[in-house]
């Protein structure tokens, strides 16, 4: 039997911190992948590509399903499709503590985990944007703030347990805390103001329903022959490609450069704190100036840092160019919600985003799978590094000239 919701003004901030807890739980469970990476390949003797291929299928999963979940969520909100992913997810995690043959990895981590991830984003970040119409970007700019606490502290978090019981415990303890959390949060859910069945409202409040916003939106099949939605899903497309080969080899390549366990897993939490900041500072300026400025600003940061990479051989280097991109990061996957519902209004938002989230996760499970086959073959990341810092460019020539939709 579903929780009644309370009715009263301070619900909005209520769902802003489940939303807050859904980034950082499911997206610090599918970072901390990287530090799982070594004592797999230590145990079974797989390649790098080999575990890289699983947690590319996993993101590849979490875009393709991301698709339908908005669409759902459209129609008929996000409780029950967040209790039934939740639940996905931590079965998932628990199967790996079984695991025993490669094609094993393929279906606990790749499939059933990934079908898991698939309302992480979507849920999260279209809730957000039909509960705040005014200042939609800060508010996104807090909820992602989740995901780089996310991957601040369950990185951590899975490195001492792994210490302490082994990688598959690891497992288990990750999965079965972070579902049970969602879960129980996931009962609070509402798909806007106007679901709480509650007819009394302030009337300066902040979180006012977005239905009367929804006039100005385009209808979906309009949206859908629009040059600037197609853009959009290319450059994410190139765009997360990078930034996924980033965070889950990182830990790998710092290890490569003789950094000890715990040490290599900080590159990757300083890179989720400081993505924390950057995600709230961008929050702020996308309401001032737009998404598509923010998004500019971070990719000057991105290239600089992609550029510094190339040549970071000790930790001091690493560390900074930790702080470097992870500004950029915070920014960039915070502006890309804003920008769709600016662009195209909120009436489709689930869907319409999720399509932006399908390209984006393609891009981003062919990239790592890529970076391990390139490492396999060189024994280094550098022709990798090399790879992402010219999609980048693509992905900022692609926005660079993008003009906002005409006569919505």
């Amino acid at each position: 039997m579903p929780i009644r919701a309370p009715r009263r003004y301070g619900y909005a901030h209520l769902i802003a911190a489940i939303c807050f807890s859904i980034q950082a739980l499911g997206v610090g469970a599918f970072i901390a992948c990287g530090v799982f990476f070594n004592p797999v390949m230590e145990e079974f003797g797989w390649s790098r590509a080999a575990i890289s291929g699983a947690s590319s299928l996993a993101f590849f999963i979490m875009g393709l399903l991301g698709v339908i979940v908005g669409r759902l969520n459209d129609r008929f909100g996000p409780r029950q499709l967040m209790t039934v992913t939740a639940i996905l997810l931590g079965l998932g995690c628990v199967l790996m503590a079984c695991l025993t043959t490669l094609w094993e990895l393929y279906l606990f981590y790749g499939i059933i985990f990934g079908m898991g991830l698939s309302s992480i984003d979507v849920i999260a970040l279209t809730t957000i944007a039909r509960w705040f119409s005014h200042r939609r970007g800060f508010m996104t700019g807090i909820v992602k703030v989740g995901t780089g606490a996310g991957q601040l502290v369950i990185p951590l978090v899975a490195s001492f347990l792994i210490l302490l019981y082994g990688w598959r415990w690891s497992f288990v303890l990750i999965g079965t805390s972070v579902a049970l959390i969602l879960v129980f949060m996931a009962q609070f859910l509402r798909r806007d103001p106007e679901a709480m069945r509650s007819s009394r409202q302030p009337e300066n409040i902040e979180c006012r329903s977005t239905t009367a916003a929804t006039d100005s939106s385009l209808s979906l099949s309009r949206a859908l022959r629009t040059v600037q939605l197609w853009a959009i899903c290319l450059a994410n497309l190139c765009l997360v490609f990078c930034l996924m080969i980033i965070m889950l080899h990182i830990v790998p390549h710092a290890r490569d450069l003789g950094l000890p366990s715990m040490q290599a897993t900080g590159v990757l939490s300083t890179i989720g704190a400081v993505s924390m900041l950057g995600r709230f500072v961008s929050g702020l300026i996308i309401d001032r100036l737009g998404s598509k400025a923010v998004m500019q600003g971070c990719f000057v940061l991105l290239l600089i840092g992609l550029g510094w990479l190339q040549f970071a051989h000790q930790p001091w280097m690493l560390y900074l160019f930790a702080v470097v991109y992870g500004l950029a990061h915070g920014g960039i996957f915070t502006a890309i919600s804003p920008l769709v519902a600016e662009w195209f209004g909120i009436q489709s938002h689930g869907v319409l985003f999720g399509i932006v989230v399908c390209f984006g996760t393609t891009g981003g499970s062919v990239g790592p799978l890529l970076a391990g086959h390139l490492f396999d073959l060189s024994g280094s990341y550098q022709p990798t590094f090399r790879i992402v810092t010219v999609m980048a460019l693509i992905a900022w020539g692609m926005l660079l000239f993008l003009r906002p939709v005409e006569n919505r």
